[in-house]
């Protein structure tokens, strides 16, 4: 749009398939589990340690703390172990590495951001503003994870940012992770688990409660309930399902923001963890969370799932419950208003809805805020991350799909107080796919997961083709000049 200047940084973001981290590799058959774990124990123990030296010499220096996850690997077959002799811990090591193969996270692509103020302003120059970038890796299987990057927005409206090295690392997975009983209840009935087997299990458990709790439950209702019909199986499988779908982890502070990576642990997102919407949440009382929403894939169906942090190396993902959870592109507004949090969402894959609650983890009813308007986004309309509050009204940037499913970007203003009512809306994009961003692995598309406004400009990254990332500014003051005049 003429009228608006877009400022394009001199920054792309490529995958880099040197980043990997440990996977299990583990066949499905047993006996196959059997025949290896065989021939690692044929070895003498000065053979075990020869190759084991040379498989730490080859692989060392690409992790951190290579021996960690060749253990954690080694204990996943232990229940294929046919020896009760002591094995030494180089032999296990052995075993594990024989078990466990290299996965680049952005192999094939690294896009669609989203960005917020970091957590830590300490020591900062003036006018500068430290920010956090996730960002949906994706490798071989089109498996995709959420990465991070970390940098500056200086004074002068540049962008500086920090070092990648090429080590990433997963979190440790909390052991035993807490529940909130009312929610956990409340999934239950919407998968139709609302019956007296699911009450046997929730009854004694508190209104928070942790796995240990949970697994002791199970027992005794498994123990109890005999005859063991189906629909106990059901339930009972339905119950371990959802707490496996809601799980802590933690990173330890050692590690840079771009040396942590967060890989798909449940079923229900083992295709990938896709496009998580940060947002910094300030509630009324000013406690500040980071919420994420993003779409689990398990390579049939989606769930949309909600991370929550408060810094960046704790994080807690839950899903997400209430009849209007049922489609991709959630993103919350970042405080409440008049009492409600709110989030925009795709409900019928081609309008944006948006939708209000008295609890962020549970959603029902949604209004229709926005249908397409302008041939650019005849297709589908959707957002671009979370809205941004500014004097004028709630920012709120759009993407739009059109002929030749052409991906752009738009942005609509709605009132503060009313966020139903639309101020203003783009006629035409704000940036479209143009020269090399064209081509990529879904070609002609440009795609944000939130961007942040500083000094006087929306400070937008985003993704070209699912293939790389870049970040561009907008002078705000054009942006919503040309919001209130669009009517």
């Amino acid at each position: 749009m003429s009228a608006i200047t877009v400022r394009h940084h001199d920054l792309l973001l490529v995958p880099q398939s040197a980043r990997v981290i440990l996977r299990p590799f583990i066949p499905s058959s047993p006996l196959r589990i059997t025949t290896i774990i065989g021939r690692a124990l044929a070895l003498s123990e000065e053979e075990a340690l020869r190759e084991l030296a040379g498989v730490l010499k080859d692989f060392d220096a690409r992790h951190f703390d290579l021996e960690l996850p060749l253990l954690a690997n080694y204990l996943r077959v232990v229940p294929q172990l046919f020896t009760q002799q002591p094995i030494s811990h180089a032999r296990k090591l052995l075993i594990g590495a024989l078990f466990s193969g290299e996965y680049a996270l952005e192999s094939a692509a690294l896009f669609n951001p989203s960005m917020v103020p970091h957590p830590d302003q300490d020591d900062l120059p003036e006018g500068a503003l430290r920010f956090i970038m996730s960002l949906r890796a994706t490798g071989e299987g089109h498996i995709s994870s959420v990465e991070f990057r970390s940098g500056l927005i200086v004074a002068d409206g540049g962008i500086q940012l920090d070092p990648v090295t090429r080590l990433v690392t997963v979190p440790e997975i909390e052991p035993n992770p807490s529940y909130q009983r009312a929610s956990f209840i409340v999934k239950l009935h919407e998968m139709g688990f609302d019956n007296g087997h699911a009450a046997s299990v929730m009854e004694p458990l508190g209104p928070d409660f942790n796995r240990s709790d949970l697994d002791r439950s199970l027992a005794r209702v498994r123990r109890e309930g005999r005859p063991v019909t189906q629909d106990l199986k059901n339930t009972l499988r339905c119950v371990q399902w959802l707490a496996d779908s809601n799980y802590e982890m933690n990173f330890p502070p050692r590690y840079a923001m771009s040396e942590r990576a967060i890989f798909p642990v449940s079923s229900n997102e083992s295709n990938g963890i896709e496009d998580a919407r940060f947002v910094r949440f300030t509630e009324d009382d000013g406690a500040v969370m980071y919420y994420a929403t993003y779409t689990a894939y398990n390579g049939h169906a989606i769930l949309p799932q909600l991370i929550e942090t408060h810094d960046f190396l704790h994080f807690r993902v839950l899903t997400l419950n209430g009849s209007a959870v049922q489609n991709k592109g959630m993103a919350m507004f970042p405080r409440r208003i008049e009492g409600n949090y709110v989030m925009l969402s795709r409900q019928d894959d081609e309008n944006l809805f948006l939708m209000l609650s008295d609890n962020p983890h549970y959603w029902v009813d949604s209004t229709v805020l926005l249908r397409p308007a302008e041939l650019w986004e005849s297709v589908k309309i959707g957002n671009c991350g979370s809205p941004i509050e500014t004097e004028a009204g709630w920012l709120v940037i759009t993407h739009g799909v059109g002929p030749m499913r052409k991906y752009c970007m738009g942005a609509v203003l709605l009132d503060l107080q009313n966020p139903t009512k639309v101020l203003g809306r783009l006629r035409e994009p704000l940036i479209q796919p143009e020269g090399s961003g064209r081509e990529g692995y879904v070609p002609n598309v440009v795609y944000s997961c939130g961007s942040l406004i500083h000094g006087g400009n929306l400070v937008l990254p985003y993704a070209m083709s699912d293939r790389a990332a870049t970040i561009a500014s907008v002078p705000l003051d054009e942006l919503l000049t040309a919001l209130l005049g669009s009517k």
